[in-house]
């Protein structure tokens, strides 16, 4: 074993060390996949070991001209999570939608060689690359590469036991649930007005319910599947720009913002404070929800708008009339936190930045204690009177619910 060799070897123990230690790994099946499987087989040579093998880092494996990301190997954390989260066992036909190879090794590996994978992938280069990598690895006789794009039936099967979707998804097609076998497992990457969740569902009935949840976001998927947000640019007085992105829902009154940032700034407190290093991203899954005019935000680099609000806010906020607020946050808890609140520009500044706080409240007493659970109603099932704190996004194949119960 050369040097490199033996420094992978040493680097993947380390990782499923990680891996089990954080509770990303839970079954023997797993934890022998991950040791098995060389990542660094399936990702640009240049790329240092230190990168391949950490836990919460994706590989991009190919751009676009504009440099956004078309395929990549996923973090290890969540290439774990998600096969865990499906329940895989020994002799199990597995679906995975997005190649990249790595995942279809991992796969391969827990299925083992009674158990076959089908990978399938819209880009034919991408299923080139990904054939060739695992015929390398020792892997193309238990994966089928297939092109093929995920909105239709993939040819030439029949059912799945589970399917793994490894690129961010806005629907779910009909052909999905077609090819899942009673008592299957789909765990796909679900965008929900702009906020990601990877979840695990199962069947009930004429519709799906979640049984796990991660955060997590993936490279978007295209072909029939696609949504495209709309972006809107707000100019600053330097003529930089603020960018709003809607995943549905743009408000009519958009073209009232017009100007909006050469306003002067107001700001309003919620008194609800968090710790640091507490995550909270279920309040930004709250906002998708329950926010009017809810919308992701960025600002040109090296500008003093990015400058501002890279200290006080996170990249979430709301359009109320000719008014925008994004949520932000400022010390607390002498030092030990921050307190979250709301920063507005326009005429009804105030308004804007107080329906943010009302929200960031109504997360705190309703939301924020309480694990938010998922279903989705293909078109045909009717959607049923749901429990207080609940939502229904529309999509084009059925309809997503999201719902904050109480503990049981």
């Amino acid at each position: 074993m050369d040097g490199d060799s033996g420094r992978a070897a040493r680097l993947r123990d380390e990782l499923v060390d990680t891996l089990l230690s954080n509770g990303q790994i839970v079954s023997p099946a797993v934890e022998k996949a991950f040791r098995t499987v060389a990542r660094e087989a399936f990702v640009p040579g240049d790329t240092p070991l230190d990168v391949v093998y950490s836990v919460d880092r994706a590989v991009v494996t190919k751009t676009d001209e504009h440099g956004g990301h078309l395929s990549s190997v996923s973090a290890a954390y969540i290439q774990a999570r998600m096969i865990e989260m499906a329940d895989i066992r020994p002799g199990m036909t597995v679906l995975e939608i997005g190649s990249g190879g790595c995942n279809a090794a991992l796969l391969a590996e827990v299925v083992g060689p009674d158990g076959h994978v089908v990978s399938i992938d819209i880009d034919g280069e991408i299923v080139e690359r990904a054939g060739v990598l695992l015929d390398r690895a020792g892997y193309g006789d238990r994966v089928s590469v297939v092109q093929a794009d995920a909105e239709h039936p993939v040819p030439g099967f029949v059912l799945f036991d589970r399917t793994l979707v490894t690129v961010g998804a806005w629907d779910i097609p009909p052909a999905w649930l077609d090819q899942l076998a009673v008592g299957g497992v789909l765990v796909v990457p679900l965008r929900m007005n702009g906020i990601t969740r990877t979840i695990a569902f199962r069947r009930d009935g004429d519709h799906l319910v979640s049984s796990d949840v991660e955060v997590a976001g993936f490279v978007p998927m295209q072909g029939q599947g696609a949504h495209v947000e709309r972006t809107f640019l707000l100019p600053d007085r330097h003529g930089k720009h603020l960018r709003l992105q809607f995943d549905s829902g743009v408000p009519e009154t958009m073209h009232l913002l017009d100007g909006v940032l050469a306003t002067g700034p107001v700001s309003v407190w919620s008194g609800v404070t968090i710790g640091h290093g507490i995550s909270f991203a279920d309040l930004h899954l709250w906002f998708a929800a329950f926010l009017s005019g809810f919308c992701r935000i960025t600002a040109d680099p090296d500008t003093a708008l990015a400058a501002e609000m890279g200290k006080t806010w996170f990249p979430f906020g709301g359009v109320r009339g000719d008014s925008l607020a994004y949520l932000a946050v400022r010390p607390a808890m002498d030092g030990a936190g921050v307190e979250f609140g709301a920063t507005a520009y326009g005429v009804h500044g105030q308004d804007a930045a107080t329906a943010v706080v009302e929200q960031i409240q109504a997360w705190d007493r309703n939301g924020r204690h309480r694990v938010p659970t998922f279903g989705f109603w293909p078109t045909g099932s009717a959607v049923p009177r749901l429990p207080e704190y609940s939502v229904v996004l529309r999509k084009r194949h059925g309809a997503v619910s999201i719902s904050w119960l109480p503990s049981s």
